[in-house]
C-alpha cells in the first residue's frame, strides 16, 4: 500500500481542515517548505489538493501546485477544483503524475472518459462521501452538528464543489460509469472522519473493496501507524487498498515519515 502525505492549500498556505469545514481551517506554515521536508523525511509521494479551488472553481494556488510539481523529484497526485479538459492537461504537462477530478466525473463523465482514453493511467475519481439520512442525502449536512459515519446511518452520498454540495449518488453509481475507462483508479475521502483523527472507516472501505474494480486510494481519520496497518491488511474479494492519504497525523507529529512508510508496507 502506497502512502501519500497530504499537503491541502488554501489562501497560499499549507493547511488541514477538520470534516470539509472551511471555518476549521489549522495552518502548517509555507507549502513548498513543507513538502520538500516531507520528501527530505522520505516521501516517495504527494497528495496535493487546492482547497480554493474545490470550493469556488477559481485555481487560486495554481502557481503553488506548479511549483511543487517542478521542484520536487517525487510524483504528484493533484486534485481540487479540476473542472476542464484544459485544467487536466495543464497539470500533466506541467509533470503532474496523476489528476484526481470529484465534481467533474459526475457532471460530465462523457469529458472524464475521454481524458481517461487520451492519459490512461493518470485520471483518479475522487469520491467524497458522508453516510447521511435518507431525507438529508440530496444536501450535506453542518458539520458542526457531528453527523458522522455510523452503522444506522440510511444512505451513502457522494458530495462535490468542496464538500458543499450532496448529489445523493452512491460509489455504484459513480463509478459504473468508468467501468470501460482506463482510469487509474479512485481516492475515497469519509469526509466526516478527514481531519479529526478519529481513526479510518474501515467497513465501508472494506465493503467498497469487495465490488470495486479498479485501485483504491483511502483518504480520512488516519491517527496512527495501527491505523495505517489495518488499512494495509484490509482483504475483500482479493482485493486490498493500493494507497492511503495521511494529512493531520503527519503535520502534527503523531507519526514520523519513516513510521509511516514501514507501516503501509506491512
Amino acid at each position: 500500500m502506497e502512502l501519500w502525505p497530504a499537503i491541502d492549500l488554501m489562501d497560499g498556505r499549507f493547511v488541514r481542515l477538520a470534516k470539509g469545514d472551511f471555518a476549521t481551517s489549522t495552518d502548517f506554515g509555507d507549502p513548498l517548505v513543507a513538502a520538500r521536508a516531507m520528501v527530505v523525511a522520505g516521501a516517495q509521494r504527494l497528495n496535493v489538493v487546492d482547497l480554493d479551488a474545490a470550493r469556488t472553481g477559481d485555481p487560486l494556488n495554481r502557481a503553488t501546485v506548479l511549483e511543487l510539481a517542478k521542484t520536487l523529484d517525487v510524483p504528484l497526485q493533484v486534485g481540487g477544483g479540476i473542472r476542464d479538459r484544459r485544467t487536466v492537461e495543464d497539470l500533466l504537462e506541467a509533470g503532474v503524475a496523476r489528476v484526481v477530478v470529484g465534481t467533474l466525473s459526475i457532471e460530465d463523465p462523457d469529458l472524464v472518459r475521454s481524458l481517461a482514453e487520451e492519459h490512461p493511467g493518470q485520471i483518479l475519481i475522487g469520491l467524497d462521501y458522508e453516510r447521511v439520512p435518507a431525507a438529508l442525502s440530496s444536501k450535506r449536512p453542518d458539520p458542526r452538528e457531528g453527523t458522522s459515519l455510523d452503522d444506522t446511518a440510511e444512505a451513502v452520498s457522494i458530495a462535490v464543489r468542496g464538500w458543499v454540495k450532496h448529489t445523493g449518488q452512491t460509489f455504484e453509481e459513480v463509478m459504473s460509469r468508468y467501468l470501460e475507462a482506463p482510469i487509474a483508479g479512485t481516492v475515497v475521502t469519509d469526509i466526516s472522519r478527514d481531519g479529526v483523527l478519529s481513526g479510518p472507516d474501515l467497513k465501508g472501505l472494506s465493503e467498497l473493496l469487495d465490488w470495486c474494480p479498479f485501485p483504491v486510494v483511502a483518504s480520512g481519520g488516519v491517527r496512527s501507524t495501527a491505523d495505517l496497518s489495518a488499512l494495509s491488511a484490509l482483504d475483500a474479494g482479493g482485493q486490498r487498498l493500493s494507497g492511503a492519504i495521511v494529512g493531520r497525523a503527519l503535520a502534527e507529529g503523531h507519526m514520523t515519515m519513516a513510521e509511516a512508510v514501514a507501516a503501509c508496507k506491512r
